[in-house]
């Protein structure tokens, strides 16, 4: 955390100084006009910002919350340094050779091997390296989807097949590795994307029924991914049956469930960034006075209803329209971006329905950081161009 918090510093302070020295020379610094993901990211800070002047959490809350939705000028920061497509490449490759380490550390406390620099408490009952299990299976699922649509970009006789098989072990090592739920359905919804991709148009509407028949192939072949899903459907019965609260899912459906009650008591305006402890508190003393406070900062894992209790039902709109914003962004790049950048998309969305992802540290500053090299790669001019690229390839 420490150098995650370190390096996102540097990056404001290097954007800083790029942008003030191109006003000292009078020049635009970047090229971020008509980028829609700058207009909604800045929209949505801009809500969390206002929502301090009718916030119920306590001040330390408010800001703590703002500054962790702070992450969100990352690919906007990204953006602004990278100056062409071949720095992009650079970054996306410095990026991939990050994860490709920790890909092949997770395997190696598969097998036994000494990871000295593993530091999650996990290491050595979960394979995780440095967080935990759930941010590792989203990231590694994330990964291999980029492996598989960069693929092309490798360099060497062999980069192709080379990018192709750390895909596959990556899939590999999400649904026969790792124990996280989260990971296991991102990298389900993004395979079956990529195969939907890789099929003609006229049978792409298999992919309804695909990611169905990839789960089913995965609880016949994974131990991993069958007890994980069968322990899903034993806990979602027993809170059901029961009410019981204290298993990973039924933890999670007591927190939708307070958290949908915060949104119809303040649909409009919401009740203020930072407020989701403070309110939960409240609802639980009503009903239970013996309540043990949880601590501040917190969230209901789940991105969207966490938007929609801080501002009400705008919030999820302004959750949504970002995401609609790196969609249209993606629409004017060639596909292998395009198709990079939508799988990036596809997976947050689909992690944001059992996880904070952009709220949470580590895994909300994968996103960010993953999102602006993409945008930078993908909308960027090459290097050796004297226009911008104005490619409109489309993903499909």
């Amino acid at each position: 955390m420490a150098i995650i918090s370190l390096s996102k510093l540097l990056i404001f302070l290097f954007a800083l100084t790029v942008g003030l020295i191109a006003l000292a020379r009078t020049q635009e610094a970047v090229e971020l006009k008509g980028r829609y993901t700058v207009i909604a990211i800045f929209s949505a800070l801009a809500a969390f910002t206002l929502s301090l002047a009718w916030t119920v959490a306590p001040a330390a809350d408010a800001f703590g919350s703002l500054a962790k939705y702070g992450k969100l000028l990352l690919p906007i920061l990204i953006m602004m340094l990278i100056r062409d497509r071949r720095e992009a490449l650079y970054a996306l490759g410095a990026f991939a050779a990050a994860q490709l380490f920790l890909l092949v550390s997770s395997w190696a406390l598969f097998f036994g091997v000494p990871v000295p620099w593993a530091t999650s408490n996990m290491a050595l009952t979960e394979r995780a390296v440095f967080s935990s299990y759930l941010d590792q299976g989203i990231m590694t699922g994330v990964f291999a989807a980029l492996c598989w649509h960069l693929r092309e970009l490798v360099p060497g006789r062999f980069g192709k097949q080379v990018a192709i098989a750390a895909a596959v072990v990556a899939l590999g090592n999400v649904f026969f590795v790792l124990s996280g739920r989260s990971g296991h359905v991102v990298a389900i919804a993004l395979l079956s994307l990529a195969i939907m991709w890789e099929l003609p148009k006229k049978y792409r509407a298999s992919v309804v029924v695909l990611p169905f028949l990839i789960a089913l192939g995965l609880f016949a072949s994974s131990t991993k991914v069958r007890d994980r899903l069968t322990q899903v459907g034993h806990e979602v019965q027993s809170y059901s049956a029961k009410g019981v609260s204290t298993t990973s899912s039924g933890v999670r459906l007591a927190f939708w469930h307070r958290a949908l009650e915060m949104m119809k008591e303040k649909p409009v305006l919401g009740a203020g960034v930072g407020s989701w402890s403070t309110e939960y508190n409240r609802l639980e003393r009503s009903q239970n006075p013996a309540h043990l406070d949880i601590g501040g900062n917190g969230n209901p894992h789940q991105e969207y209803l966490l938007w929609g209790l801080q501002l009400g039902v705008p919030g999820v709109a302004f959750l949504f329209a970002l995401m609609g914003a790196v969609l249209w962004d993606a629409r004017r790049m060639e596909k292998i971006y395009a198709r990079a950048t939508l799988s990036v998309l596809a997976g947050l969305a689909v992690a944001c329905l059992f996880n904070s992802s952009l709220y949470d540290a580590l895994i909300g500053d994968f996103f960010c950081v993953c999102l602006g090299l993409l945008l930078a790669a993908g909308l960027s001019k090459p290097a050796d161009a004297a226009v911008p690229n104005t490619s409109r390839g489309s993903p499909a």
